[in-house]
């Protein structure tokens, strides 16, 4: 028995792909992958190798690609993160000084922040009165104030009594008013009791001098006169104050004062120097 005679013509593994024995049967999918891996022609084999490598070389590209981006997309969101917390912070900060702004504007038109009215003490008060009449001839109290009650500040201060500092400034006024004139006498031109203290003092000769204001001639006289009863408890003029300090200007009181030497030593105390002005005059 002789065996089939086998034509070299013929490939016998291409007629086993192409015709497979009848009893085997191939899912479609195995049969497009063995095609795929077993090509029938070289340029198809060619072809697939070509995409076989550019598939490869994309996919080495992109993640590549991919590794170099990490770092500068990290210090992109870094970037971003840091600018936007400055943002922010800009941001708060302005809205915190508008906010200020605005309580500010607020509490003025609310009111909140009123100023307080300065109010001055009896002897604060005298001070402030005296200081304006002294610093020019020509100050008077307006006839619209009532003698009665305490003035307004305002009118006789040559500051901002509402101010932060007018307690501090009205301080520094009460001493200086003093320090310019130790001896201080509110009288009467037409008045044989104010004569008599003049005289007095002009015998002391005194320096400074005692400032002398003559209330009665004074076109302020109806306000000026009772404002003072009210605040040296003197209910007639004259008036002497010696260091700020009312003292009863009674003839018999001043007097007294006078031959026992206590005027003279509370003169001197207040800052005026006794016979201080008689002493200058020999020098010249």
């Amino acid at each position: 028995m002789s065996l089939p005679r086998v034509n070299s013509r013929t490939p016998l593994h291409q007629d086993f792909l192409l015709d497979p024995p009848s009893k085997m049967t191939l899912s479609p999918h195995l049969t497009h992958i063995l095609a795929a891996l077993h090509p029938r022609k070289p340029k198809q084999r060619t072809t697939f190798a070509a995409l076989i490598i550019l598939v490869c070389l994309t996919s080495y590209i992109f993640i590549a690609h991919s590794t170099s981006l990490s770092p500068t997309l990290a210090l992109r969101r870094s970037d971003n993160t840091a600018a936007d917390q400055l943002a922010l912070a800009l941001e708060t900060i302005q809205n915190s000084r508008l906010s200020e702004v605005s309580n500010k504007h607020g509490s003025r038109k609310g009111h909140h922040h009123v100023k307080i009215p300065l109010k001055l003490t009896q002897g604060e008060e005298l001070a402030a009165v005296t200081s304006f009449l002294a610093s020019l001839p020509q100050n008077v109290i307006p006839s619209t104030v009532d003698p009665l009650q305490p003035i307004d500040p305002q009118l006789v201060l040559d500051f901002d009594t509402r101010g932060p500092r007018a307690r501090d400034e009205v301080k520094v006024m009460v001493e200086e008013v003093w320090q310019r004139n130790p001896v201080f006498l509110y009288s009467k031109l037409y008045s044989p009791a104010s004569r008599e203290i003049k005289s007095i003092l002009s015998g002391l000769y005194l320096l400074p001098a005692p400032t002398i204001i003559d209330v009665d001639i004074r076109d302020d006289a109806e306000v000026l006169t009772p404002m003072l009863a009210r605040l040296t408890s003197s209910p007639e003029l004259p008036v002497l104050i010696i260091g700020g300090k009312p003292i009863d200007s009674s003839l018999d009181n001043i007097h007294e004062l006078e031959k026992s030497g206590k005027l003279q030593q509370m003169i001197t105390e207040a800052g005026s120097m006794v016979n201080g002005a008689k002493k200058k005059k020999h020098r010249k």
